[in-house]
């Protein structure tokens, strides 16, 4: 005689206003927001081989390995140049390790010639490697902050004052 009306009932999904607690055989889902997963593996770092003659500037937020030569700037997050590479132009990255030939500028928060490095030009860093046997023909300035492009215009502080 009498009918339950469909107004009075809770939209799919949403508990009853009423005291009692809403049935559900299915465990809560999570929330989107967060997923839990593995996390993501770092990608391996770019290779430009030893056949490779690259003439412009490289530009990336990885690792990148040069095997080759490079005419031009390279930024990295992690820069090797290989034993027989060679770098003309400026060297910017996190960190830098340097086997093979460069001609230019070094920039980097740790700096590490190898003993077959050869560098031509300013390193400027915040920590710096040279190994026994490496060629290097410049100057080297430590800075807090290497990778500001401005920093190599800024006057020193106070404790760093050249004595005199």
């Amino acid at each position: 005689m009498f009918s339950k009306s469909k107004i009075n009932d809770p939209a799919p999904g949403k508990p009853a206003e009423s005291g009692a607690p809403a049935k559900s055989d299915a465990p809560s889902a999570p929330k989107k927001d967060f997923q839990a997963s593995t996390p993501k593996a770092k990608p391996p770092a770019s290779v430009l081989s030893s056949d490779l003659t690259i003439t412009g500037n490289v530009k990336t937020s990885g690792d990148i390995q040069i095997e080759g030569q490079v005419d031009g700037d390279i930024r990295a997050h992690l820069l090797t140049v290989g034993e027989g590479a060679t770098v003309r132009g400026e060297c910017i990255a996190d960190d830098v390790v340097v086997n093979g030939r460069v001609v230019g500028r070094v920039r980097g928060l740790k700096v590490r010639l190898t003993s077959t490095a050869r560098v031509e030009g300013d390193i400027i860093h915040k920590t710096i490697a040279i190994e026994s046997g490496a060629h290097f023909e410049g100057s080297v300035q430590r800075q807090d902050d290497p990778l500001n492009s401005g920093a190599s215009k800024s006057t020193p502080k106070m404790s760093e004052a050249p004595k005199g």
